[in-house]
């Protein structure tokens, strides 16, 4: 980043989006080799999730129908009752396996990312293979917030069933309970999407700081504070980019059966040439917003103690100390 700190603070939303394709544009070859090695696989596994969970779905419901018009008690009734046994237990298994690798890929992906324009900032020479090399020691610090995320919004969606079990057994589908319902559902929205925000900007300072997991939700809730709005419309633009092209993909290609099979393999490349740019640009985004936050706070990191903790790869991965680079407050 050319960019001084100070001037960050003062980047709105298209700004930041400028910002984040500057520095694609100018280090593309070293993010050409993220996305080679970890973005276009999370990308294909993220589209053909959808495809196989759809024929795999779809032979189960063939399965059932058939069963269904089969007299019970009979030796083909018993067959087709253990092969749907058996096709449900592979749909599931076919599940937990594509969450595990996409998982893995999305924490890679963002340590990749994240770690490559701290060294950007800082200075530092960055090449592929110093970013592989600290990639899965950074990868655990992110797990741990991924984890304490989860159990958030856990909790959240269990907070919110609670209201409207409470809702339902008290006013209901009545005049007064259908307003009051849709208010229900639109702070409802309004939590996910912060809830998300803090999530991806914890990710970054995962990486960053010496915080993990729920303090780094909580430094993540400190830095948002005065550029909430600019990082909501960030979060729900690049939502509804990855809707669009989801809703598309399902249409034209998974159940896009009435087209020639040309335009559905096109129409799947389309698709999938958007998804890992937006996915490269979404990871590249976060990042930026966490800087700006940074200088919107007066909290200026020290670069060079950035990059000296950047360069320790003795034993497990050491992350930024606070008493060497978490706040160093300057004056406008």
């Amino acid at each position: 980043m050319d960019r001084e700190q100070e001037e960050m603070q003062f980047l709105g939303l298209f700004g930041i989006y400028k910002e984040a394709y500057k520095v694609i544009f100018t280090w593309r070859k070293i993010f050409s080799q993220i996305t080679v090695s970890l973005i276009l696989p999370l990308s294909f596994i993220f589209l053909a999730h959808m495809e196989i969970s759809n024929l795999l779905y779809r032979k189960i419901i063939h399965t059932e129908i058939q069963l269904y018009e089969t007299r019970a008690g009979t030796s083909k009734s018993d067959k087709l009752s253990q092969v749907i046994s058996t096709e449900k237990a592979y749909f599931w298994l076919f599940q937990a396996a594509y969450f595990t690798f996409y998982l893995a890929l999305s924490l890679l992906s963002t340590a990749a990312v994240v770690y490559t324009i701290a060294c950007i900032y800082s200075g530092k020479e960055v090449s592929f293979k110093k970013v592989l090399s600290v990639v899965p020691k950074v990868w655990k610090r992110l797990m741990v917030t991924f984890i304490c995320s989860f159990v958030t919004f856990f909790v959240y969606n269990v907070f919110a069933f609670l209201i409207v079990v409470v809702w339902w057994h008290s006013i209901g589908f009545t005049s007064v309970g259908m307003p009051v319902f849709w208010v229900i559902f639109i702070f409802y929205l309004v939590g996910s999407f912060y809830l998300t925000i803090i999530w991806h900007l914890a990710s970054v300072v995962s990486v960053l700081e010496e915080s993990c997991g729920f303090p780094a939700m909580m430094k993540s809730q400190a830095l948002i504070k005065g550029k909430l709005v600019v990082a909501s419309v960030i979060v729900i633009t690049l939502n509804g980019s990855l809707y669009l092209i989801r809703r598309v993909f399902q249409h034209l290609v998974v159940h896009g059966w009435r087209l020639a099979m040309v335009s559905r393999i096109s129409y799947g490349i389309l698709c999938f040439l958007l998804l890992f740019k937006l996915i490269l640009f979404g990871l590249v985004i976060q990042t930026v917003i966490y800087f700006v936050c940074k200088s919107y706070h007066h909290e200026n990191i020290d670069k060079s103690a950035l990059s000296d903790h950047l360069e320790v790869y003795l034993g497990e991965y050491v992350p930024l100390k606070s008493k060497d680079v978490q706040l160093e407050q300057f004056d406008i």
